[in-house]
């Protein structure tokens, strides 16, 4: 009866330790899943942060184009107008002659 006894001691401790070590388990499954969640969070937002950069850098991007572009109307005005006026020079002393 002694040798059942110990049997049965060393099982119900067994099963002592799978039940605190499943608890145990299942408590930190618990904090993998809310460090999971706080992750999955934080990785949209990231994602909604470089989508609105990206939109930015787009948006700064054309903002330059068009300055730039209007910069080289301007030029390109500036020296039309002085290539008008060399014309008229140009015209005003062949109508001299």
């Amino acid at each position: 009866m002694s040798s059942e006894n110990d049997s049965l001691n060393r099982f119900s401790s067994a099963v002592r330790q799978l039940i605190h070590r499943f608890s145990d388990l299942k408590k930190e499954n618990g904090e993998l899943l809310v460090a999971i969640e706080e992750r999955d969070k934080k990785i949209s937002e990231l994602e909604q942060k470089l989508t609105q950069a990206h939109h930015d850098y787009n948006s700064l991007k054309m903002a330059r184009m068009v300055e730039v572009t209007d910069g080289d109307v301007e030029a390109a005005k500036k020296r039309i107008a002085g290539l008008i006026r060399e014309v008229n020079k140009c015209i005003t002393l062949l109508n001299e002659q």
